[in-house]
């Protein structure tokens, strides 16, 4: 079976002219990275795109040196949380009182509205005064 092609003049002629009003311009390059004049709004997308690629891990970074402390840890200063909170609050009603820790040794007086909290680090033994004054005494 041996099949004839043949084209008529009108579809020449058709294919002539619809291959003629192709149009073509010049190329313009436009950069996608905004460091070379491109869209600022593309950064965020190629620094995505750039850390998810990122295999590379840091050994000094902060997060792996984090420990969780223990809930001994947190009851210890909880703890002192609420008894440094209740010695201030003696403070307010004209006692004065001192807190021991591992750490710290927390004394604070009031007088005559003047209150004077010394705190001394047990470990280096450095000291420092807060004195805050024009506090009722009484209160």
């Amino acid at each position: 079976m041996n099949k004839k092609y043949c084209f008529y003049p009108p579809c020449l002629v058709a294919i002539f002219f619809a291959s003629g009003t192709a149009v073509a311009t010049e190329l313009i390059y436009e950069p996608v990275n905004p460091n070379f004049g491109g869209n600022p709004l593309n950064g965020t997308y190629l620094l995505q795109n750039a850390q998810s690629q990122d295999s590379n891990e840091d050994p000094d970074k902060y997060d792996s040196m984090y420990e969780q402390p223990s809930a001994l840890d947190r009851f210890s200063d909880s703890l002192e949380t609420r008894l440094l909170n209740q010695l201030l609050t003696d403070v307010g009603d004209g006692n004065s009182g001192e807190l021991i820790t591992d750490d710290f040794v927390v004394q604070i007086v009031d007088n005559d509205g003047v209150l004077t909290v010394l705190i001394t680090d047990r470990n280096t033994g450095d000291k420092s005064e807060i004195v805050v004054s024009g506090l009722n005494p009484t209160n």
